[in-house]
């Protein structure tokens, strides 16, 4: 099962390198929005996984942390583009 872990982990950390391909080359800045959104969604499911494998619950609280202030981050940064001040 651990093998499954980390084959999980290693796919969410390739995913981010294509996510972030899009978020330097996102034709508008919605799109990167939801590209840097997306990215930490996919970071904090790799260290989620991570954790899983490793069997080390102190990542735990670092995945929480991440996946809360990335909620927070896309709501400020949809908050600056509802104003149009970018």
């Amino acid at each position: 099962m651990t093998d499954v872990y980390i084959a999980v982990a290693i796919a969410e950390i390739v995913i981010g390198g294509l996510l972030l391909v899009r978020l330097a080359r996102g034709p508008s800045v919605c799109d990167r929005v939801v590209a840097l959104n997306t990215l930490s969604t996919q970071a904090t499911l790799s260290l989620l996984f991570y954790s899983a494998f490793a069997d080390r619950s102190i990542d735990l609280d670092v995945a929480i942390w991440l996946a809360a202030f990335s909620y927070l981050g896309t709501l400020i940064w949809a908050r600056f583009l509802e104003r149009g001040l970018l």
